[in-house]
């Protein structure tokens, strides 16, 4: 799991708001070494409705970043799983819809040969899988600012002792702590 968070626990703001994460190119090189070790990406209904609208084009702009060039050609390679009931198979490149025996498709598709399976932000997601204990690692980029309500990071988690791998700390204030099971 790859998800920014308040100092105070959350995923966004009552109403989804994310104007409170802080990115930077510090922060993009970091996380594009962890998204190259990834061969898919797990996203909820929202959070892939925000991804598709902007990065399979992102590299094509005529301004576009370094991390707009490098994501767009990750995000546009690999594998894309998206959790929701209400989606519907549409002609999305390269892309699955889950939205039942969520535990048991998970399962299978953490059986595949391959590399990580990565999920980005999707709270609701997040949630659904922390429920069914199918989360391995968690990084977090814990941002300094509390925001005093909103979604949670955790939410239905079962009690998991977790392993401190590594802390990293950006100019920024922001820390990024990966867990693992």
């Amino acid at each position: 799991m790859f998800m920014h968070a308040s100092l105070d626990g959350f995923a966004a703001g009552p109403k989804g708001e994310m104007d409170w994460i802080h990115v930077d190119e510090e922060i993009f090189d970091y996380a594009g070494e962890r998204t190259n070790s990834a061969d898919t990406a797990l996203y909820g209904r929202v959070t892939f409705e925000m991804m598709q609208a902007y990065w399979p084009t992102a590299a094509d702009k005529p301004n576009a970043s370094k991390h707009d060039i490098e994501h767009s050609t990750w995000y546009n390679k690999v594998a894309k799983v998206i959790l929701s009931k209400t989606l519907k198979e549409e002609d999305f490149s390269n892309t699955t819809i889950i939205s039942d025996n969520i535990a048991e498709n998970i399962n299978k598709l953490k059986l595949q040969p391959g590399k990580d399976i990565i999920i980005f932000g999707s709270p609701s997601a997040a949630h659904t899988l922390m429920s069914a204990d199918l989360i391995d690692d968690f990084w977090l980029f814990v941002n300094p600012v509390i925001i005093g309500e909103g979604i949670p990071v955790f939410k239905n988690a079962n009690r998991t002792p977790l392993k401190l791998i590594a802390s990293t700390a950006f100019s920024s204030g922001v820390v990024c702590l990966h867990y693992q099971k």
